[in-house]
């Protein structure tokens, strides 16, 4: 075998991905909100790019529409840029590939991640609301543009002596969100150089701050600042408070023993415990919570179903035609011609990209609501078992492009608002050999059955043969696992907190 160099010709094929159809690719990703914000980081970068206004009467506007904006020139570069991008590779049929073992290059920052009315503007439109009698009170709670610190400095400024106020700026620091202090105090008088009673002498005054209970150490500290200060703290509660484990497990007959009191004295007890905020930190600083805005609408009409994109989240890109040609217009050097024409190349190209990408949402959505028109007619219990393959082969798509499509988008029905993803379940035979059911409908059986258990607490042993007995072929271990995906607990602590309801 030869050691030395030599030269080689060998044929291969390889798929190329060029910018433009990189860019349509990660479009399909993203929600309305994220998109707003890439078309903002777009617009910015290309003055060619213009968003419509609309007019008087309330039609949209292209800014390139002016009266005498379209000239020869512009519409030979329009003309120029169409036939450079038809003859590109990257077409509607492009976008419907597998990439994801791909690596590309990455050239930006970007590289890298109408209003609705009639029956589609009001679908979904209760799914937020919040109101009545049993609604939370809201003025329990603190304003959250101050933050728990802030709110802590302010009271250690005239309750703290000047020179203990670093040791109270370090520990109220040291106070996470739920208002606990999460550091030994030995390591913080180690830090500072201070003896250890002094650092425990000013949490003792940043513990009679408010929110009542900030600055505790633990639980139980917590619920004793607030027994406290309610004049609730004596002996008997700070032996419940002493023994929260059993009071976990709802052993009331030894709690009772231990405290020496009857069964009126615990409901008592345990009541005033549930008045006490185990977390007083959380009323403070909190991020508000922030609503999921619906990227599309979904509502019943006489003619079938109507699907339509949530525009107003999204402004309409359009191609600023006239400023094209007032800037081709003068005198450019070949360096500029080259910026020109790029600029309108990449301006139109997003323009196909943004409606490409409504058009295939729409096909997919459509092909949803198709899937589960049961769901939308008659609610979960009637959801039925999809992957992203069915849905895939039936609009002729890769399996990859429904999955962009569906991710972290929602839709608003009349039935409130799911994320596009809830519809793809996993499938559970039925018992009788019948067709088979979604995963979220067995999740829905499953919680009316709790919901609805009474007095006698159900296992999951006999979850199993109620569910047996709907027509569900389900096994032990698959219904724990959804009772957990659902936050039930299991039928220990179920009876548990029954007891410690009927207690309290």
């Amino acid at each position: 075998m030869a050691l030395g160099p030599r030269l080689d010709l060998r044929q291969s094929q390889s798929l190329v991905m060029t910018p433009q159809l990189q860019q349509a690719i990660k479009l399909l990703a993203l929600s309305n909100l994220e998109l707003e914000a890439y078309l903002a980081e777009a617009l910015e970068g290309n003055p060619l790019l213009d968003t419509a206004s609309t007019d008087s009467d309330g039609s949209v506007g292209d800014p390139g529409d002016a009266p005498g904006s379209e000239g020869p020139a512009a519409e030979a570069a329009s003309l120029d840029a169409d036939q450079a991008l038809a003859s590109d590779s990257g077409t509607a049929n492009d976008l419907d590939v597998d990439y994801a073992t791909e690596s590309h290059q990455q050239d930006s920052v970007a590289d890298g991640g109408s209003g609705m009315d009639g029956a589609l503007s009001m679908t979904g439109a209760s799914a937020g609301g919040v109101g009545g009698e049993d609604g939370p009170d809201l003025d329990a709670f603190a304003d959250t543009s101050l933050s728990l610190a802030d709110h802590l400095l302010a009271q250690a400024g005239p309750a703290i002596p000047r020179e203990d106020a670093f040791i109270a700026e370090h520990l109220i620091d040291q106070i996470d969100e739920a208002g606990y202090l999460t550091v030994s105090l030995l390591d913080i008088a180690n830090r500072l150089g201070v003896p250890l009673v002094r650092v425990e002498a000013v949490l003792a005054t940043i513990q009679t701050f408010d929110p009542t209970g900030v600055g505790a150490r633990d639980l139980a500290e917590c619920l004793t600042l607030q027994a406290k200060e309610a004049d609730r703290y004596d002996p008997c509660m700070a032996l419940l408070i002493a023994n929260l484990d059993l009071l976990a497990r709802g052993e009331l007959t030894r709690l009772k023993r231990i405290c020496d009191v009857d069964d009126e004295d615990m409901a008592d007890m345990i009541r005033e415990l549930r008045g006490y905020d185990p977390k007083p930190g959380c009323r403070y600083g909190g991020e508000p919570a922030q609503s999921v805005t619906p990227d599309l609408f979904v509502a019943r009409t006489k003619a079938g179903w109507a699907i339509e994109i949530n525009a107003s989240t999204l402004p309409r890109v359009l191609v600023n035609r006239s400023y094209y040609t007032e800037l081709s217009g003068g005198q450019q050097d070949k360096a500029s011609k080259a910026w020109l024409s790029d600029c309108l190349a990449s301006a139109n190209w997003l323009v196909k990209a943004l409606d490409q990408r409504q058009r295939t949402i729409i096909k997919v959505a459509t092909e949803i609501v198709k899937q589960q028109e049961a769901f939308f007619l008659k609610g979960v219990a009637h959801l039925r078992p999809l992957t992203l393959r069915q849905v895939a082969d039936a609009i002729e798509m890769h399996e990859s492009t429904v999955s962009r499509v569906t991710s972290n988008k929602y839709v608003s029905c009349a039935r409130g608002l799911y994320e596009l993803k809830y519809f793809f379940t996993s499938a559970i035979q039925s018992a009788d050999g019948g067709e088979a059911v979604s995963a979220q409908a067995v999740k829905s059986a499953i919680r009316a059955l709790i919901d609805t258990e009474g007095a006698k607490i159900l296992s999951d042993d006999t979850l199993v043969e109620l569910l047996n007995a709907k027509g569900f072929d389900i096994a032990r271990r698959t219904v724990a696992k959804y009772r957990e995906a659902l936050g039930i607990g299991s039928s220990v602590q179920r009876r548990r907190a029954r007891t410690l309801e009927g207690a309290g």
